[in-house]
């Protein structure tokens, strides 16, 4: 009888390990082999990204010729004068009679660039209410003008 008892556990014990040694369906998702495609992915555009916007470097010819006219009509200038005149390309302009000079204007271009030019003594009140009167004549694509190599924000140039 204590043989047979032995024997029983012994053979209860293979059953066990029998159940140990089955697999069972794993429950976590391994992340590892996706980071590494993406880490290696991420690699690949930043190494790609920066030699699809460079150029090649070229050092062109000088000529004699005349620049392409970049437009069918020479855009519209507006200059405002220290004192407040106005003038319209090369000709001054009455500040009433501004706004009907410009819907005139407007009427016979087929293009609504205009650039403002104003002296730096002007106000900026001044200078937004002439751009108002520009807009209501017709006139939206405004452009200001100004001098280059001014001085900026960080106390450099000029």
């Amino acid at each position: 009888m204590g043989g047979g008892v032995v024997q029983g556990a012994a053979s209860g014990s293979r059953r066990g390990r029998r159940r140990k040694n089955k697999a069972k369906p794993m429950s976590e998702i391994n992340v590892t082999p996706f980071v590494d495609v993406m880490l290696v992915l991420l690699i690949i555009f930043m190494v790609a990204a920066p030699l699809l916007t460079v150029g090649v470097p070229v050092e062109l010819p000088k000529t004699a010729a005349n620049a392409l006219p970049t437009e069918d009509e020479e855009p519209l200038t507006i200059t405002v004068e220290a004192s407040g005149q106005l003038s319209i390309m090369n000709t001054e302009v009455a500040n009433a009679d501004f706004i009907a000079r410009l819907r005139a204007i407007a009427a016979e271009r087929t293009s609504d660039k205009v650039f403002l030019r104003a002296d730096g003594a002007v106000s900026y009140a001044q200078v937004v209410q002439i751009m108002g009167a520009m807009n209501n004549a017709g006139f939206s694509n405004i452009g200001l003008v100004t001098d280059t190599d001014g001085p900026a924000f960080d106390g450099q140039g000029g």
